[in-house]
């Protein structure tokens, strides 16, 4: 349906051109100071019209809270978050109404629902990725308080212009911001501005990569089985609009070494183990190991381009389309805040899950050495997620 997670759970509901997207999340920690200022930085970042590269409606994407808060400060019920559309125009789609665009979900949709919006995307369209956005910036701001976690994203790559810098130790969100590419390497993002503006111009489009870290992550999380946290990683990122792959660690190109090579060797790291390279992508057997967990996604180009293209009408009947309407020619650039909230959303709910177990079955004055394991919330402080756990806390 349109529900992600398990503890820590989001709904999205909205149309592209409908009156607004927003969403519903679930499980969100009591007592942990919240306002729009925490959710706004990243919807600011994913809205459009942020440059000659994005799109041209021009969509302020101001979020309102509307339910789960009093006096800035979660209750742990349900946090309602709506965002307006103002800048909609329906009528961009009249003339496309008998046409299912090409690699599209009109097709789809009118087969499986036996109807469809008459304007946009839909459910389909990158609007809906705004409620996701806006969970993701509270589960992320749980997990910063919680457990001191980092979430970068960044452009690794548009069409076959890849940067080759190893920046998964050093990228910060204001580096990745200083260019509108939002790839952290500037002689690339330039060779990348100029390939956007070039599809742009031939009213065509192209695709990239998106690669994200996610440091400070504790040991522990995610499910031996079909819970595995790659295989949630893999759920959430997959979801996202427009993408057609996912990787973590050495993903494909891992494929093409020896196991000897391929293996992360452990070292004692502080008061845990650690490893001194990082191939697992800091999961194995489906459980965070406390490196940093890195992963990939692939984004294809977009679908709506202005360029004349031979297809049919629903009834089979010939027919040439050429998209109007306003469309990205790239996405990667808006795609890093929704990749950053989904890898927010699946470790959060991932978190939550694994205090649910230690709460219910772990002796906590017992912890053996060297593991840096989630701990529960000290009883103490039990309401309040702002505070760090205390690794001897009692059950």
């Amino acid at each position: 349906m349109s529900t992600f997670g398990t503890l820590f759970r989001v709904t999205t509901f909205g149309e592209s051109h409908c009156a607004g997207v927003g969403c519903i999340v679930d499980g969100v920690p009591p007592l942990m100071a919240l306002t729009e200022a925490d959710i706004q930085p990243q919807l600011s970042r994913r809205r459009p019209g942020q440059s000659a590269l994005t799109t041209k409606r021009d969509e302020k994407d101001l979020v309102r809270i509307m339910s789960g808060t009093e006096h800035g400060v979660t209750l742990g019920t349900p946090i309602g978050l709506t965002v307006p559309n103002e800048d909609m125009r329906p009528g961009d789609y009249g003339s496309m109404s008998d046409i299912p665009r090409p690699s599209h979900a009109d097709y789809t949709y009118q087969y499986k629902y036996g109807t469809k919006t008459s304007s946009g995307g839909g459910r389909a369209s990158a609007r809906e990725t705004i409620g996701r956005v806006a969970a993701g910036a509270i589960a992320e701001k749980f997990l910063r308080l919680r457990y001191g976690v980092e979430i970068v994203a960044w452009v690794s790559s548009i069409g076959d212009i890849e940067m080759k810098e190893d920046v998964v130790d050093t990228i910060t969100r204001e580096r990745v911001d200083s260019h509108p590419t939002r790839c952290p390497d500037a002689a690339v993002a330039d060779q990348m501005t100029a390939l956007v503006q070039e599809c742009r111009n031939a009213e065509d489009s192209v695709g990239g990569v998106v690669s994200c870290v996610i440091r400070n992550s504790p040991v522990g999380l995610g499910e031996p089985c079909f819970d595995k946290l790659q295989a949630t990683l893999a759920h959430a990122m997959m979801s996202i609009p427009a993408t057609k792959g996912f990787e973590i660690g050495s993903g494909f190109r891992g494929t093409t070494q020896r196991g000897s090579a391929h293996n992360d060797m452990f070292v004692r790291k502080g008061d845990r183990l650690g490893t001194v390279t990082n191939n697992s992508g800091g999961v194995q057997g489906g459980i965070s190991n406390g490196e940093p967990i890195v992963l990939r996604v692939a984004f294809k180009p977009p679908a709506t381009i202005g360029k004349e293209q031979a297809t049919v009408t629903y009834d089979g009947t010939s027919a040439v389309l050429a998209a109007k309407g306003r469309h990205d020619p790239c996405v990667v650039p808006r795609a890093i805040p929704i990749v950053e909230a989904m890898a927010a959303l699946a470790l959060a709910d991932a978190a939550l899950v694994q205090l649910s177990r230690h709460a219910a079955v772990l002796p906590f004055n017992a912890l053996p050495p060297l593991q840096n394991v989630v701990t529960p919330l000290n009883p103490a402080k039990a309401q309040d997620p702002t505070k760090p756990a205390d690794d001897r806390a009692h059950s």
